[in-house]
């Protein structure tokens, strides 16, 4: 009997679980004010570059009051490498601007009005700073998540409201985790390591991959 996808993503959420970390960051800010900017920073770049890029932004601009009343240029400058300099800059002050003298907001429907904002970053901050549920959906976790048949669409807000159809809101925020971890390491987007995967067997794409696999093997025997 075929498992039912509700049982099979809890199954997947069990393994996962018991094999990753307990707390797992990809962002080394943990102020919110700080971590907000950050997650802002991280589109369309790697989770490294930021963590270097804000260590001297925050030196220069250590809170929301400071960073509100930055040149545009010096900003741009500091976050040059993380690209979309520009409109990343602009974003960051005026999200500064807007929180100056206030809490980050912890609701979806607060953050997303702040600029730069969509539902994937107000989802980092509402799972990561205030413990709510939480669907985070990156290229990883959409990757994963349609591999295993959980989902059957790349549009990330139709991603977000299928998975949290499937599974309990207490468990939303580690799922989101521990797949984008495992994307990172495991189910890589162009040779994911299906043999060592240890939710293979709740994969319905590990054999189409394996047989990929095998193939290019037969065609070019010194491949590993």
């Amino acid at each position: 009997m075929t498992m039912k996808v509700s049982d099979r993503i809890l199954s997947i959420y069990e393994i996962l679980d018991g094999l990753l970390p307990q707390e797992i960051q990809f962002l080394d800010e943990r102020d919110p004010f700080r971590f907000l900017i950050s997650v802002i920073l991280s589109a369309q770049t790697t989770d490294r570059i930021v963590n270097v890029v804000v260590r001297d932004l925050f030196a220069a601009y250590p809170d929301a009051k400071s960073l509100a009343k930055a040149r545009l240029e010096d900003v741009e400058a500091i976050i040059y490498a993380t690209g979309f300099y520009r409109s990343k800059a602009k974003n960051i002050i005026a999200a500064a601007q807007a929180l100056e003298g206030r809490e980050v907001p912890s609701t979806m429907e607060e953050l997303v009005t702040l600029p730069g904002v969509g539902r994937k970053t107000a989802s980092c901050v509402l799972g990561d700073i205030y413990g709510k549920p939480a669907i985070i959906v990156d290229t990883h976790f959409s990757r994963v998540v349609n591999r295993l048949g959980l989902v059957e669409t790349k549009d990330p807000e139709r991603v977000e409201v299928g998975i949290k159809e499937i599974l309990d809101p207490a468990l939303h925020y580690r799922f989101s985790m521990t797949v984008n971890l495992w994307g990172r390491t495991v189910c890589h987007a162009k040779r994911p390591l299906c043999e060592a995967c240890a939710i293979g067997h709740l994969c319905p794409s590990r054999d189409v991959f394996l047989l990929k696999y095998a193939n290019e093997r037969a065609r070019h025997p010194s491949l590993p």
